[in-house]
Formats: C-alpha cells, structure tokens, sequence
C-alpha cells in the first residue's frame, strides 16, 4: 500500500453506511440495557446491604454527616455520589 492509497477515501454506498449506523446503534442500545441491569443489580445488593448495617445499628447518615464536616473542616468539601436519604 503506498502513501496514496492509505489516503483514499473508500467509496461506501449511502445505503452501506445507513446500515452500518443502525446496526451499531442496536448493539449499543442492546449494551445499554445490559448495563442498566447490572446497575439495578449493584442497587439492590446496596439496598441489602444497608438495610443490615441498619438492623445492626450502624447509623449510616451520622457516619455521612461526620465525613462531610470532617472534609469541610480540611476545607475540601466533597459531595456524595448520590443523597445517602435516597439509599436509606
């Protein structure tokens, strides 16, 4: 292959790349629902989890509440992920 030749634009009918497009959107549409799964599967393992720290008694939101004045007072204030009020 010569310089030119890596150069050339390949002639692709428009009916080609229109399929390819929708084909590579149905498996990305296909990866999409499998990852929510695994994100619903995370959750409740999460939800499980929390729910038995709770039963007994770990008080997760004064442990929430701790680790943010602790960061405010090292003037590097983070913000949870996601509210521990939703997860709770």
């Amino acid at each position: 292959m010569t310089k030119t030749e890596g150069k050339e634009k390949i002639n692709v009918s428009k009916d080609e790349q229109v399929g390819f497009h929708k084909g590579a959107l149905s498996t990305l549409a296909k990866e999409r629902e499998e990852m929510l799964k695994i994100v619903q599967i995370v959750e409740q393992l999460m939800q499980m989890h929390i729910k038995a720290l709770k039963e007994l008694g770990v008080d997760l939101e004064a442990q929430a509440k701790d680790a943010i004045s602790k960061a405010k007072s090292e003037g590097k204030e983070k913000k949870p992920a996601k509210d521990l009020d939703k997860l709770l």
